[in-house]
């Protein structure tokens, strides 16, 4: 084993790569076998309903690949010292990112079913549609968001592999310092890019309804469920030993702050849009919410405020949650799937204005979806070191901890 010496002269166990084994592999084969069969059988019975998985799906993974890279880059543009035991776990999610290309490449073919604005018999007459027609048209609507997709991709690779090439060349903080000019640059294209991607993926949906808060909503949402990933990878590579001498109960109290911090960011910012459309009450804002606050939606919007917020809320503010390993998976867990949900509630009342529909459909393309992301990741750790190790971050952030 290779070993690191950082500035307090102590050395640091290099954990190496890391093989996930071949049943999960297996597993995640058959979740993403699972998945296009039962994209498939749905087409052919009911392609409103599959699109509308695919759709929640796609953007669903999208937000955890792309929050991978928004993490890393956080750390590099902030020169966090804390992450750096992490920061290589959240870089493993953005190896989906790829995937992401192709899945919006398929997503063409479900634009006649989702977006009423593809349709030139619906946009005729309809003064608002005729109104954004420039904008929403497929081909510029494609356009815009493959650049968007290849502007991830490219700094993704870029940065990651600048952090995975200071593994082999450590005395050498260039790459870090390279990340530090690009972080700026990525942060300022992030911001634009996902908001666009945000409001053509999901806002058109209803493409009378507008919200300038949807971004940052959509942000909130992205980072919220990238904090719950990275730290339930985390448990488990600690759980396997793989962290053993580097990962401690003060970095997961970080993590854990941070999950507490963005259910509360999520909450501030879903608030803030809900109460200024309801306090304007305009006829072309509101009926997106009235939609979600009748019938069985209404049971989904107050999921989403007991589930999303009060509860991670309320389990992660005792100082010793945030440092119990058990806790915060179970926190994670249940983050990640509040996510999910929220993104069906952005989309499904679009299609099924009585309530949500949950069934075989839903639950085997998101396997499917799970698979294809598992797969990415495990490919990743495979080839890659666990931890950055020639972070020059690394030996203070681990010691640090342990005083």
């Amino acid at each position: 084993m290779e070993h690191s010496h950082g500035a307090h002269g102590a050395a640091i166990r290099n954990p190496g790569t890391f093989e996930v084994s071949q049943k999960i592999k297996t597993v995640f084969l058959v979740f993403a076998a699972l998945g296009a069969v039962s994209f498939l059988v749905s087409l052919r019975m009911d392609p409103s309903r599959a699109w509308a998985s695919f759709v929640i799906n796609h953007f669903y993974f999208m937000c955890l690949g792309l929050g991978g890279i928004f993490f890393a880059v956080l750390q590099w543009v902030t020169g966090a010292m804390w992450s750096a035991p992490v920061r290589r776990l959240s870089e493993a999610f953005s190896a989906y990112l790829p995937v992401v290309a192709i899945t919006f490449a398929i997503l063409y073919f479900g634009i006649p079913h989702l977006y009423i604005w593809s349709h030139p018999e619906h946009v005729q007459g309809d003064l608002v549609l005729m109104g954004k027609s420039g904008y929403l048209s497929v081909p510029f609507f494609l356009i815009r968001n493959f650049i968007a997709i290849g502007i991830w991709v490219f700094f993704a690779k870029k940065m990651v592999g600048n952090s995975v090439a200071q593994d082999v060349d450590r005395e050498n903080h260039k790459y870090t310092l390279k990340n530090r000019t690009l972080g700026p640059i990525f942060l300022a294209l992030f911001g634009v890019s996902f908001t666009m991607a945000s409001f053509d993926q999901l806002m058109s949906l209803d493409p009378h309804w507008f919200s300038t808060m949807f971004g940052v909503y959509c942000f909130a949402g992205l980072f919220y469920a990238n904090l719950a990933s990275v730290c339930l990878l985390a448990l488990y590579l600690k759980s396997k030993g793989k962290l053993e001498g580097i990962l401690n109960e003060n970095h997961l109290h970080d993590l854990g702050k941070f999950m507490l911090a963005f259910a509360v960011f999520w909450a501030y910012i879903a608030f803030s849009q809900f109460m200024l459309i309801w306090y304007a009450n305009l006829p072309e804002e509101t009926g997106y919410f009235i939609t979600r606050m009748h019938g069985q939606w209404l049971w989904v919007s107050l999921f989403l405020l007991v589930g999303k917020f009060v509860l991670p809320f309320v389990i992660l503010l005792p100082r010793d949650a945030k440092r119990n390993p058990k806790i915060l998976a179970g926190v994670g867990i249940f983050m990640l799937f509040a996510q999910w949900i929220d993104i069906l509630w952005m989309v499904q009342p679009e299609f099924f204005k009585e309530g949500p529909i949950l069934g075989l459909t839903e639950l085997g393309v998101t396997l499917g979806f799970l698979g294809i992301f598992g797969l990415c990741v495990a490919k990743f750790l495979a080839k890659n070191n666990v931890v950055a190790i020639g972070d020059p971050r690394l030996a203070e952030s681990v010691f640090h901890h342990h005083q």
